[in-house]
């Protein structure tokens, strides 16, 4: 029986490891380290229960089948499982600090670890996101170094990133094509060979370097879409007109396949209070790290790096619409209580990671306001928030929507107006229903329509 060895119990090594341990044929072990954040996992999972919160259709079953009924899952904080394993997929963070450059500590200790308890002829995949040049540039030679062995004769290794997204995990690793890029033929093919096990699409072999490349350029082109709706939405509310009606008309341009050259379909995106999550914030960052660092002669991604720095404005853009329209009804902000509704950065999901609400508080702290968070999935934050939506509303001067959460969609505002003590709303995602805001008395403003 195959082994697999998933190092890391998060968003995207979980799922991958009750696929492959559903698989069949494999025996499966996590490994997670026993920190105090993330180490209650261990038992969690071991208990067959999926500790990922939000909607995620399918994980809770799998993982339940794959530890109680079929015993080919377990999870561990011992790296030294990976002594006889058969492929290790590294799924680690991988985070970009405050000068935009990549933090790959996680990344570089594992790498030995594993180094240290690999066996000859093993297939060594990273999944995690990285900057181009990251897997033959920084993993193999650690690799190497503490193995022994030489990548692409004693050992192979890929590059194969995840395209999974909150609330579709399972979803998207079984049925988005895969792309496979090894450091040789025999490293891709291992991979390939590997994923098919639990990839129903299509597989796509190539280059580890054109692998790191295709990922982070996937999730820029997305960055780079919304910070032209952000923009779009930026002129409406100049201009006083509507950026959601703007956007509706815009994409009745049909998709039309006699002649794909000259195909009108426009798609343009969502504006919003930020952009949040695990790879949009950073990918973009990752990909010019890579280029500044390996590239040959100097290129400057001008689109790329505005568009992103449009997208970091935007929770701040956010509090300025929030201040003006305070202002409108004569309260002043500094001192004021706001209720700040969403934590996650994506809807009905319990995922933080970049949430334009951390921009959002902090610059309301900033600004001497009061903001409380309040949020019906998240389990931790790194700033106070609630699950009480009563005790949030309490008193506040104003509301700011962050997050569209299934939950906020059945407030009742009348019954909402009389819980605060002042009456402005700053709708981030055009979530609310702007007319029976102002039926219930509220100074409604929302991110891309002009008042």
């Amino acid at each position: 029986m195959p082994k697999v060895v998933v190092v890391g119990m998060g968003y995207v090594g979980i799922p991958a490891a009750a696929l492959f341990a559903d698989a069949e044929g494999f025996d499966v072990v996590g490994v997670q380290r026993r920190s105090k954040r993330s180490g209650w996992k261990i038992d969690m999972l071991n208990e067959g229960k999926n500790p990922i919160g939000g909607d995620e259709p399918g994980l809770d079953d799998l993982v339940n089948r794959v530890v109680k009924e079929k015993g080919t899952f377990s999870v561990t904080d011992d790296i030294s499982t990976c002594n006889d394993a058969d492929a290790i997929l590294l799924d680690v963070q991988t985070p970009t600090d405050a000068d935009r450059v990549p933090r790959y500590e996680s990344l570089r200790e594992v790498c030995h670890n594993v180094g240290e308890h690999m066996k000859k002829g093993v297939l060594v995949v990273i999944e995690s996101t990285v900057a181009p040049g990251t897997t033959v540039n920084i993993a193999q030679p650690i690799l190497e170094k503490a193995s022994g062995m030489k990548a692409g004769e004693d050992f192979y290794l890929a590059f194969s990133y995840e395209r999974v997204m909150v609330g579709r995990l399972i979803h998207n690793i079984v049925n988005l094509p895969r792309i496979c890029g090894g450091i040789d033929d025999k490293s891709t093919e291992l991979a390939v060979d590997l994923y098919s096990n639990i990839v129903k699409a299509e597989l796509h072999p190539t280059d580890s370097l054109t692998a790191e490349i295709s990922k982070v350029v996937e999730n820029t082109y997305r960055d780079v879409n919304i910070a032209f709706a952000n923009e779009v939405a930026l002129i409406c509310e100049s201009l006083g007109a509507d950026c959601f009606e703007v956007r509706k008309l815009v994409n009745t341009l049909p998709n039309d396949p006699s002649n794909p050259a000259a195909n009108p379909v426009r798609n343009m995106h969502f504006p919003g209070a930020g952009v949040g999550g695990h790879c949009l914030p950073k990918d973009p960052w990752l990909l010019k790290y890579g280029l500044d660092e390996y590239g040959t002669k100097a290129v400057n991604p001008e689109i790329i790096v505005n568009s992103r720095l449009l997208n970091d404005r935007m929770p701040i853009h956010t509090v300025d619409v929030l201040e003006s329209a305070m202002t409108k009804s004569n309260i002043e902000l500094k001192g004021s209580k706001i209720a700040v509704l969403g934590v996650a950065f994506l809807e009905n999901s319990d995922d933080t990671r970049n949430t334009p609400s951390l921009t959002i508080y902090d610059e309301l702290v900033e600004r001497g306001a009061e903001p409380m968070l309040h949020d019906p999935l998240v389990r931790e934050f790194d700033r106070p928030f609630s699950d009480d939506l009563d005790a949030v509303l309490k008193d506040a001067k104003a509301l700011v929507l962050v997050t569209s959460h299934r939950e906020y969609a059945n407030i009742d505002l009348q019954d909402l107006k009389t819980k605060m003590q002042g009456n402005v709303m700053i709708d981030g995602r055009n979530f609310l229903s702007e007319a029976k805001a102002k039926e219930a008395g509220f100074e409604y403003r929302c991110i891309g329509k002009g008042k």
